[in-house]
């Protein structure tokens, strides 16, 4: 509990320390979004137009001080602000617009990348010099060089424009309303298998290699050949002696990952135009939209702690050598 205590307190001060800088960083630069949103509609807006504009974002010419509190006490309410390229809407409804579809897409690869990549990780380190351990991992790793948006182009030209089997673009069918029925789930899925196989077939590598490289090192041990010589079933010790210990580097980059899962596979997502976070940060660049970029960097940011702490409260479990720190 002093271990978790202590990092939980890291983790707040990162916390603020984001927080600070992601409502420093819009104001060092030169403009504000109500200027931006002025010249858009240039000649549609009278001139004191512009003040309200920077009220509504959060822009005034109060002191410093004075506008960080404002901008604390509007987050603890849950008010990002308003949304620029989607004005007037705010910028949290914005956010939850393709908060599901990134976790759906990247959560579900990524998850699926790491407990496909670790199990082979693991049988490939117990047969070593089989099959599986000498053919495998070269040809993952030939697949993990390349880039994962060029991988996504591939399969989307080949199985999707060349022979047909899946949907070239969107989440699910034009033709359907979001809705909890067979014909809509069947769709959403069929959406999602070549964005979501674009980025298996790009980490699944990574995944094996470091599994299978802290199996090697941990099959070593003395209290696996302990386990041995009580004559415990190989199954046993594969898997509740080897790959329990050998799991705590992979699950330090599953917390890391899964963290970065809320910025999405940003470039397979405009290659299928998926409809995620990424989709909306590449809007938000282009359209200039501040607040937007905020929330998405302090939704992110918030995403990796918060990840990183489930690792630690993970490591306790798995290591028992932590609880004595």
């Amino acid at each position: 509990m002093r271990h978790l205590l202590r990092n939980l307190a890291v983790y707040a001060v990162a916390a603020w320390a984001s927080l600070t800088l992601n409502f420093l960083i819009p104001r060092l630069m030169p403009g504000d979004p109500a200027s931006i949103m002025f010249a858009r509609f240039a000649g549609q807006l009278q001139p004191e137009a512009i003040d309200a504009l920077r009220v509504a974002f959060g822009f005034t010419n109060e002191p410093l001080h004075q506008q960080y509190f404002t901008y604390v006490r509007h987050l603890l309410q849950g008010d990002l602000g308003i949304s620029i390229a989607y004005f007037p809407a705010k910028v949290t409804d914005v956010i939850g617009t393709g908060l599901g579809w990134t976790l759906l897409l990247s959560g579900a690869a990524v998850i699926i990348s790491f407990v496909l990549g670790t199990t082979l990780g693991v049988v490939a380190a117990w047969r070593r010099g089989g099959w599986l351990d000498s053919v495998m991992p070269p040809v993952l790793v030939f697949l993990g060089a390349f880039p994962y948006f060029w991988l996504a182009m591939v399969l989307l030209y080949t199985l999707g424009f060349v022979l047909g089997a899946f949907p070239l673009r969107h989440a699910y069918s034009d033709s359907l309303a979001p809705a909890l029925s067979g014909e809509f789930i069947l769709s959403v899925i069929q959406h999602l298998v070549l964005p979501a196989s674009a980025i298996v077939i790009a980490t699944l590598g990574g995944w094996m290699l470091s599994m299978r490289s802290a199996m090697v090192g941990v099959l070593a041990e003395d209290y696996i050949t302990l386990a041995n010589a009580k004559g415990l079933s190989q199954k046993r010790i594969m898997f509740h002696y080897a790959a329990r210990n050998a799991l705590l580097p992979n699950v330090t980059g599953f917390g890391m990952a899964l963290g970065f899962v809320l910025s999405g596979s940003l470039l397979t997502e405009i290659v299928f135009s998926y409809p995620g976070q990424g989709y909306l940060l590449i809007q938000a660049v282009r359209n200039q939209d501040y607040p937007l970029m905020q929330g998405i960097f302090l939704t992110i940011t918030l995403a990796v702690l918060g990840a990183n702490l489930l690792v630690d409260i993970l490591y306790v479990w798995l290591d028992p050598r932590t609880r004595t720190r």
